[in-house]
């Protein structure tokens, strides 16, 4: 698949803001034998003082800007064609939940994709008595850690509801979770803390979502909108799979994959510190849009 996707994220400040130094985590990634970044650019306005772009720890393309005068505003904007060859599902028979800890104990490489980086508490996926107790009940020792994977995904679709205007940001995934409804950022970490609860390397993917419109009506622009979904580590067989519990199903190609890290905290979008006496509005819109369509 081809996409043509446009992000729109807007700040106004009530009070000028006298500089900001920030982290922007929006450009999709080039990932051999999935997905393609053919061509991106991002636009800032105003212009910042400092403009750097770079890769991070786990090898996500970020975009770092300062400012260094007063500012109203700030409007950025990024439009990418990316091509999305391939999913992310099991590609074959991974080791049983009683087998994976002797497959880390083997593990030697430290690198970016590494799961030992993927197996301790971080920022917003701390370990929780509740969700660790629901895990347990999800999972048997000898059942394969593929198949728990999308089992435990399944339940939490079953049991979570998606409410947009139930959590923030910044909302414990444990009180998310307590409730039973949240967002995708919801959703994404408390299916992380439980398959860590069990011993399972997990983290957090952002991206982008192709999202389809109801029968016989038109695409809206800008409805679609950043989501969130997880990676978990099944083995040195399988490695790395990605699951949506959102939605319930493997990552496929209606997925387009923009950074990976432990948790929200590594993959915010706009990620920074400011200068300022006043609060602030923001809002964000997304386009996804299949080539030829």
């Amino acid at each position: 698949m081809l996409y043509d996707i446009k992000l729109g994220i807007n700040y106004i400040f009530q009070a000028p803001a006298a500089g900001a130094r920030q982290i922007l985590h929006a450009m999709p990634l080039t990932i051999p034998g999935r997905q393609r970044l053919i061509a991106g650019s991002i636009d800032i306005d105003p212009a910042p003082a400092m403009r750097r772009e770079r890769s991070d720890f786990f090898g996500n393309r970020l975009t770092e800007i300062a400012f260094n005068e007063p500012h109203s505003k700030v409007v950025i904007g990024l439009k990418a064609r990316v091509e999305v060859t391939g999913g992310a599902e099991p590609a074959a028979a991974s080791v049983d939940l009683r087998d994976l800890a002797g497959a880390l104990d083997a593990e030697r490489d430290l690198g970016p994709r590494s799961p030992l980086h993927f197996l301790p508490a971080s920022p917003y996926a701390r370990p929780d008595a509740a969700i660790a107790d629901w895990a347990l009940t999800q999972a048997r020792p000898e059942q394969p850690v593929g198949e728990i994977v999308e089992d435990l995904g399944l339940a939490l679709h079953r049991e979570m509801r998606f409410d947009a205007e139930a959590t923030t940001v910044d909302t414990p995934a444990a009180e998310a979770f307590a409730a039973r409804h949240g967002v995708c950022q919801d959703f994404t970490h408390i299916m992380i803390i439980a398959l860590r609860a069990l011993a399972i390397p997990a983290g957090y993917v952002s991206g982008y979502l192709r999202t389809l419109p109801p029968p016989g009506q038109e695409r809206l622009e800008g409805a679609d909108a950043m989501h969130a979904w997880v990676s978990a580590w099944c083995g040195p067989g399988v490695g790395w799979v990605e699951y949506d519990p959102t939605n319930a199903v493997f990552a496929g190609t209606d997925h387009i994959v923009v950074a990976y890290g432990r948790d929200y905290s590594d993959v915010a979008p706009v990620r920074g510190a400011m200068r300022t006496a006043g609060g602030q509005t923001s809002n964000q819109s997304v386009d996804v849009a299949p080539v030829g369509s």
